[in-house]
């Protein structure tokens, strides 16, 4: 068992993991939206995906510190999601959501150091770069999540807001039209945190290509000097 541990370790370590880690977030931004929108399993398929790529986070770092922390995260957001989908009247939908929230952050930062922990620039490090943006969109649909929850105002426009993760679909698309300052105008911001957020996203959306990629070109250049 300990033999399995430390090989499923040392894959989530390799630039390799970037192509496995790619799908489940293309799934979990992309598809998973869709899927809750037609079928009644789509939200458990969105909350078992979300967790697992959570769980990769524990796996995916040298760093003792980090990793304890990724696991304590991960073990309160799960133990959320077991209370509010098991037969109980509890829940902590805005509880869940910040703890979310601050595993994506974790998770972000060990990717971030996975993808520069060394000068080496391959096809698997710039799908690495395209996981670090969508991990940025997904942080950008939580917290929206988040302000919704706890103020009742969010985004508005085309949409109709149930507060439930079913409203997820909305928050991932706006979070996405604000991070590549696309703006379509069928949904905006209403609440000033809302609107703080989509000015936030579209900052780091137009300073994402001029941070990481040049750092990943940077390095390209000085390894072949």
């Amino acid at each position: 068992m300990l033999h399995l541990l430390k090989k499923f370790r040392s894959y989530w370590l390799g630039d390799v993991s970037f192509v496995v880690l790619l799908v489940m977030l293309a799934a979990v931004v992309f598809v998973l939206p869709i899927v809750m929108e037609i079928s009644e399993h789509g939200v458990l398929l969105f909350n078992v995906l979300l967790l697992s790529v959570f769980l990769s986070g524990i796996f995916a770092t040298n760093n003792y510190w980090v990793m304890m922390l990724s696991a304590v995260l991960f073990g309160v957001h799960l133990t959320l999601r077991l209370i509010r989908f098991g037969e109980n009247p509890y829940s902590y939908y805005a509880l869940e959501n910040v703890i979310a929230i601050a595993n994506t952050a974790v998770f972000l930062y060990i990717n971030l150091r996975l993808l520069f922990r060394d000068q080496s620039v391959n096809i698997y490090r710039i799908i690495g770069a395209v996981n670090v943006y969508l991990l940025l969109a997904l942080m950008g649909a939580l917290t929206l999540e988040v302000i919704h929850a706890v103020t009742g105002v969010s985004i508005g426009g085309n949409v109709l807001l149930t507060g439930t993760d079913r409203d997820y679909g909305h928050f991932i698309y706006f979070s996405l039209a604000s991070l590549t300052t696309v703006g379509f105008g069928d949904i905006y911001p209403i609440s000033t945190a809302a609107k703080m957020l989509a000015t936030f996203l579209s900052a780091i959306g137009i300073l994402f290509p001029a941070i990481v990629i040049a750092r990943l070109v940077g390095l390209a250049s000085q390894r072949s000097s």
